[in-house]
């Protein structure tokens, strides 16, 4: 257990960087959520912890408290879940191997899109290496950036809803566990499973409630209710099944530096409910000033 009178808030529980989909390098992103008023965070990025030591280092450096954290891919029929997982060990030999499946096919993935694309555009696979880092694994943000970048579209929003979208034909699927799977590697690795805006409009729209109830069964600690893509209505069923389960509710922002408007601390998470998951997660620790 951990210490969890020692965080300030305000806090957001879901930022990215560029070890990931997000534009700014860890250390960037803790400074930007510092100047925007925030005292705690987490960094989310997909599938991988390789920003966690410097992301630290900043926060403890600027007096905020850092929680480790990750978004899992998970996939559900033709839905994409993505789990938060929260103060789970790094190091965890199953949760490692199935998120390094998971990055190594969507390096592959991303190299169809790209050729895919490429009959039709000017876009080739070094356009897309060109908008990323060495530490990041390319995906399909670092392939609307390259649409930008060679002036094919505006912005990434126009990338997924035009040309990236599933309905133009140059999409290719990547593997992805289903999310009790996820839920399951998470809490055997010492963490907390939130899902992260899991009520969202249309065909991404909240899961069926017979799998919410298995995944809480397996261990899921609660849901990312404040969030800019949650529906009203999804919202407030989510907030049901989380007072009936006793489960934590999370606000965050789903920060992405320029690749969305999504600006830290829009969203924040209650000092009660952080409390809670600092409590619960036994993998790794935060890291305080």
């Amino acid at each position: 257990m951990h210490a969890a009178a020692r965080f300030q808030g305000p806090s957001d529980l879901h930022l990215h960087s560029n070890h990931s989909d997000g534009t700014e390098a860890p250390e960037q992103v803790v400074r930007q959520a510092h100047a925007h008023g925030l005292r705690t965070v987490a960094l989310t990025d997909h599938d991988r912890t390789t920003g966690w030591q410097e992301a630290g280092d900043m926060a403890v450096h600027l007096g905020m408290t850092f929680i480790p954290g990750m978004e899992m891919s998970a996939k559900y029929e033709w839905r994409s879940v993505h789990v938060l997982g929260y103060l789970f060990d790094p190091e965890d030999a199953a949760l490692r191997a199935e998120t390094d499946r998971i990055r190594d096919d969507r390096i592959g993935r991303a190299a169809r899109i790209v050729r895919n694309i490429g009959r039709d555009y000017d876009l080739s696979w070094d356009d897309v290496l060109a908008q990323t880092t060495a530490d990041a694994t390319v995906g399909r943000p670092h392939i609307a950036d390259a649409l930008v970048a060679r002036g094919i579209v505006r912005d990434r929003t126009e990338a997924f809803d035009g040309i990236l979208h599933p309905r133009e034909g140059y999409y290719e699927p990547h593997y992805a566990p289903d999310p009790l799977t996820a839920v399951r590697l998470i809490v055997g690795a010492g963490g907390v499973p939130i899902i992260a805006h899991p009520a969202t409009a249309g065909r991404d729209r909240l899961l069926p409630l017979a799998l919410i109830e298995r995944l809480i069964a397996a261990g899921l600690g609660g849901f990312e209710v404040e969030h800019r893509e949650n529906t009203e209505d999804g919202k407030r069923m989510l907030r049901r099944i989380a007072a009936d389960h006793d489960l934590i509710i999370t606000g965050s922002s789903d920060y992405h530096g320029a690749g969305k408007p999504n600006r830290p601390g829009e969203n924040t998470t209650s000092d009660e409910m952080v409390a809670r998951l600092i409590a619960q997660g036994t993998g790794s620790a935060p890291r305080y000033p």
